[in-house]
């Protein structure tokens, strides 16, 4: 995982969240479309976010917990969270552009 992109446990995912804007990204890695949407986050969303907000990553295998308690059903799953609360989620691939507009929608509201 490339150092940009956090990968979050069941441990350390509430305080991650708290504060800011945290993009995450729910993916297992028997997943497809998960091992296409790696890649976008770590090369062109976290370096256009940097600084300004948090790119991270929950397998859904180890934090089963996460994906139950957010309602995952489909993977990959991308939640914006902004100070702890989950503002914008979508399910499926997405666009870098995309998901760097919600990121910036979600800073500046």
């Amino acid at each position: 995982m490339a150092g940009s992109v956090l990968e979050l446990t069941s441990e350390t995912f509430e305080t991650e969240i708290a504060k800011g804007v945290t993009l995450v990204d729910f993916w297992a890695p028997w997943c497809g479309p998960c091992k296409m949407q790696t890649p976008i986050l770590e090369q062109q969303v976290a370096p256009a976010v940097e600084g300004k907000a948090k790119v991270a990553k929950v397998n859904v295998d180890d934090a089963k917990d996460l994906a139950i308690k957010y309602g995952v059903r489909s993977i990959p799953a991308i939640f914006i969270f902004k100070d702890g609360e989950s503002v914008s989620q979508t399910v499926g691939l997405q666009k870098g552009d995309a998901l760097v507009k919600a990121i910036e929608d979600a800073l500046a509201s």
